[in-house]
């Protein structure tokens, strides 16, 4: 047994292996560098806490799963019992794998194809095996440091007993240290998911669960803890996510004693998970990050590892049109194909043909489940629709709710014991529907049947759409709690219809932005953030649905000039601005729009198309404006030789005139010309000249640290306007 010492990226990750009891975390975040082998002996002495009155008589330290048996009063890392007994563990260490795949000189050798799903080649590994037998349990203990430097960590726990061991909870938990006095995460609602919230880090546990039986549109994608004041650009973070798409927890702990902690796993129901002899139960994958340099490192770490990944979305990301917000369920060929002259006009790659295409669904109360084209819609089918979509040069992509079902329905009509529910009654219905219960094996069979009937029987659907429109309630299987085996479920068939349709590209949309979580983006190509395309409320959720996601992931639509949920209406260069940063596209009825908005229009598309590159490639950076009403962002490239960047105003500020705006992330030496991008048309303005480096027609040429550190003067922009710069290195 050793004191391991994993370094990746700019992260350290310190663990005391020496038993008998599991290991505990000496040290996780800033890189500590090459430390002799001599030194790690010492760093653990020094971070011993001391024997103080009124506690256990030797210091109490957390392990990688924090137990009572060794002092810990706080959180169980697990919760269980057998019959009422075994309730309580006291794991001794077996063995210490340690695969590190570096040499003191930094060379990556060999990789495995599990190593590259999680972070590539250079990534570390580290097993811990444990058990304690009068406890009849095993514990594996897998930690993953990325190449990126991104820590992840996953629980296994077996019964060895003869009994079955009923488990209601194990959390992988990381300790974090005492400078971190202030916590962020976020929530939301349909429509105005990612709503930050923060405050200072009391004494006790600050938890955040979801009961949804989906991610949730109040999920917090990062839990989030770091020193006074952190933002952006600048204060040392922590940061976790927990990777499921089903009830889930995640938890801030500060004990009174000392003690800190942040972790997160599943939310499991009481009787829902029960092992037999010999069986095994995984925790999701707690994923781990920090950064030195505020929020901004801690996505940047996250976006490099993200887009190492194999699944990762390669190539352009096609500029989308969505149908929904122009026909609704009013289905028609010629209107449609009239929709898909004007989206070739303008540039879309990929037209998608959203809800009402199957038999029966003319509206939300019916047909969800019977997956067949409606023939009194479709005579011909959608073979006509897609075949003219593609003469545009343009994807075909089809919106499916597979997980549901509408009880005025042929499929629920002939199998009402297809649904999840307590026994004897159904659960409120949501959306007019009930949830198919996927662990059903004739469930599954059927719905994986049709899906793929659907694909096979048309030459050329791309793209699929897949949304999940209500919360699961009362989820039962066969009697008792499913909503597990039913997350399971979805991932195999998402595994299982990708696997038989190579190259097919998945949305993962739920009511908008309710099922985003990195363990439902290893089987889906991006999210759709939000069911809102008012632009001003996408800015703020796109900004910190990108505190997890880069922007490639995220697809961000222009929508129609009053907005479809909250009537606000916006100028065009506002709601493209706004859409631009991210996987773009339209939602939004074209085919009556002016040759005017037309022109305009393409003018945007062809402009993200040009800066995709950078767009879907760079580093994301975040202003830390301080007026509020002022919000500033961009993506710089990694060799920072271009970068673009948006400031919007949100609403009228106490200034009249608002200060400069910094633009982070280029290189302090060099020069670089500094106007927005040519052909974008000027943002409405209240003044009557501009500042003097935008009246010159060629721009401001200005180092990388002015820029940062000074930066350049606003226009005094009215409200709800946007203004695009274009940043490229001078010579």
């Amino acid at each position: 047994m050793s004191i391991v010492h994993l370094r990746r990226a700019r992260t350290s990750l310190v663990l005391d292996a020496r038993g008998p009891g599991l290991p505990r975390v000496v040290h996780w975040g800033a890189d500590l560098g090459p430390l002799p082998a001599g030194d790690l002996p010492a760093l653990v002495d020094a971070t011993v806490p001391p024997v103080v009155p009124s506690s256990f008589d030797a210091p109490t330290v957390v392990s990688l799963l924090p137990e009572a048996s060794a002092g810990w009063s706080g959180r169980p890392g697990l919760a269980g019992h057998r019959d009422g007994r075994d309730w309580s563990t006291a794991f001794r260490l077996d063995t210490v794998d340690v695969d590190d795949r570096r040499g003191g000189d930094g060379e990556a050798v060999r990789v495995s194809e599990e190593e590259r799903d999680h972070g590539g080649a250079a990534a570390a590994r580290v097993t811990v095996r444990a058990a304690d037998p009068g406890a009849g349990l095993s514990l594996t203990v897998e930690i993953t440091l990325s190449a990126a430097g991104l820590l992840t960590v996953r629980h296994r726990l077996r019964n060895d007993g003869d009994r079955p061991y009923e488990v209601r909870e194990l959390t992988p938990v990381l300790p974090v240290p005492a400078v971190a006095t202030e916590l962020l995460d976020l929530t939301g609602r349909w429509c105005r998911e990612r709503a930050p919230q923060r405050h200072p880090w009391p004494m006790g546990a600050w938890v955040r669960e979801g009961r949804h039986g989906r991610t949730g549109h109040d999920a917090t994608l990062l839990l989030v803890a770091g020193t006074p004041g952190f933002g952006f650009r600048h204060g040392e973070t922590w940061a976790v996510h927990t990777a499921w798409s089903g009830d889930h927890v995640t938890v801030a702990e500060r004990r009174p004693t000392g003690e800190a902690t942040l972790g997160g796993g599943e939310l499991l129901a009481p009787g829902e998970m029960l092992l037999g002899p010999g069986e095994e139960y995984a925790t999701p994958l707690l994923y781990a990050v920090h950064s030195a340099d505020g929020l901004d490192g801690l996505s940047d770490v996250l976006h490099t590892h993200l887009r190492a990944r194999p699944e990762h979305p390669r190539g352009p990301r096609p500029v989308t049109l969505n149908v929904w917000e122009a026909v609704y369920f009013d289905h028609d060929l010629d209107r449609l194909k009239g929709l898909a002259d004007r989206a070739a006009e303008v540039g879309v790659e990929r037209f998608v043909l959203d809800d009402g295409w199957f038999r029966g669904r003319r509206h939300d109360r019916a047909g969800l489940g019977d997956w067949w084209v409606d023939d009194d819609v479709w005579p011909d089918g959608l073979q006509p629709l897609i075949d003219h979509v593609r003469e545009h040069g343009m994807q075909f992509g089809l919106w499916v709710e597979p997980e549901m079902v509408n009880p005025d329905s042929d499929l629920f009509r002939a199998h009402p014991d297809w649904v999840l529910q307590a026994p004897g009654r159904l659960p409120p219905e949501w959306r007019h529907q009930q949830v198919l219960d996927l662990a059903h094996p004739d469930a599954y069979a059927h719905l994986l049947d049709r899906l793929d009937a659907v694909l096979r029987e048309h030459d050329g659907i791309a793209y699929l759409k897949w949304d999940h429109n209500r919360d699961l309630t009362e989820a039962g299987h066969a009697g008792r709690p499913g909503v597990h085996a039913q997350t399971v479920a979805v991932y195999r068939l998402l595994d299982e219809l990708r696997a038989r349709h190579p190259g097919l590209e998945i949305e993962s949309c739920s009511s908008g932005g309710a099922r985003v979580d990195l363990e439902i983006l290893r089987r889906t190509d991006r999210v759709w953030a939000s069911d809102c395309n008012d632009a001003l409320e996408r800015l703020s959720i796109q900004r910190w649905t990108g505190l997890l996601l880069p922007p490639e992931l995220i697809g961000t639509h222009i929508g129609p000039e009053r907005s479809h949920t909250t009537h606000r209406v916006h100028d065009l260069g506002f709601r493209a601005v706004t859409a631009l940063f991210g996987h773009h596209g339209i939602e939004w009825d074209i085919s009556g729009i002016s040759a005017t908005e037309r022109i305009e229009l393409a003018a945007w598309v062809a402009l993200h198309k040009r800066l995709r590159p950078l767009l879907h490639g760079g580093r994301v950076v975040r202003v830390d404006h301080p007026d509020p009403a002022v919000q500033a962002h961009g993506v710089v490239a990694h060799d920072r030789s271009h970068a673009v960047y948006a400031v919007s105003r949100l609403a009228t500020s106490a200034a009249q005139v608002p200060g400069a705006v910094r633009l982070p992330g280029l290189d302090p030496a060099r020069r670089y010309l500094v106007r927005p991008p040519a052909g974008a048309p000027e943002p409405a303005l209240l003044e009557l000249a501009p500042p003097g480096w935008l009246a010159l027609d060629g721009g401001v040429t200005l180092s990388g640290s002015v820029l940062a550190s000074v930066g350049v003067q606003l226009p005094a922009l009215h409200p709800e306007q946007a203004l695009l710069l274009e940043v490229t290195a001078a010579g």
